[in-house]
């Protein structure tokens, strides 16, 4: 199973992130990636060097089982659990993506205002594109289930978790004032119905 998840990690590395930025970078002019931000050790420059971290630890989890690291979940049907997860995780991220339309960035430039998108997949959580990551690592983590794996998804969740509490909730708030205060209160950060505020 590392091999297929390689695979599937590359594939979505070359979606999420290649063909999106590409797909943007023709509709607005924009790539919408705005780099590591942040003065170092901020929040924003933390969040980003741990999402740069478990980018790197998703393909070592498998490189480390190829070589030999021993899995520390070995039931057959874990493998498995997570090639579906992680597929269905690709997909809803890219689905997710495109539903964002040309306010997608990587992210946040203080100096830019982009649309508040609070249609379909937002309609659910206001993060589907990072929930959808988070399934996809956690697809990625069955698959290979070894402790390098584990802290790639842990160094994720915490990534996450900066970028969106820290970084970009205050940005949206500052930006988009009520209208994001409202939208925050009813509907979640990551799962439907958790996270309101």
């Amino acid at each position: 199973m590392p091999v297929a998840a390689l695979v599937l990690y590359a594939l979505w590395f070359l979606l999420a992130f290649g063909v999106r930025t590409v797909v943007q970078l023709r509709r607005t002019g924009d790539s919408g990636f705005k780099g590591l931000g942040g003065r170092p050790f901020s929040l924003e420059w933390t969040a980003g060097v741990l999402f740069t971290v478990a980018l790197v630890v998703g393909v070592a989890g498998p490189v480390a089982a190829l070589a030999g690291l021993d899995p520390v979940v070995d039931a057959g049907w874990v493998p498995v659990a997570g090639a579906v997860l992680a597929t269905v995780g690709v997909v809803v991220t890219l689905l997710a993506q495109l539903a964002m339309g040309d306010s997608w960035r990587i992210g946040v430039d203080e100096a830019e205002t982009t649309e508040l998108v609070t249609s379909s997949a937002f309609e659910i959580v206001r993060n589907p594109i990072f929930s959808a990551m988070l399934l996809t690592a956690v697809g990625l983590t069955l698959m290979v289930p070894n402790g390098v794996s584990l802290v790639g998804l842990a160094a994720l969740v915490v990534a996450l978790e900066l970028q969106v509490r820290g970084v970009e909730e205050p940005y949206l708030l500052t930006k988009h004032g009520e209208s994001y205060a409202d939208y925050r209160r009813r509907v979640g950060r990551f799962v439907p119905g958790v996270g309101r505020s």
